[in-house]
């Protein structure tokens, strides 16, 4: 992305931002599914108390 720093205008800035993304080559297709590298949450046992 265009580094838009030095630009204060908020009109102007969001123009050279939108050209760029647009230049931008396209992101590949994942490899790994979302969330793949989040910690999974345990399942508690049936009938047992947490407490």
């Amino acid at each position: 992305m265009a580094n838009t720093k030095a630009i204060s205008d908020r009109t102007e800035r969001k123009k050279v931002k939108r050209t760029a993304r647009k230049k931008a080559t396209p992101k590949p297709k994942r490899t790994t599914p979302r969330g793949s590298a989040k910690k999974k949450v345990r399942k508690l046992t049936r009938g047992a108390s947490k407490r």
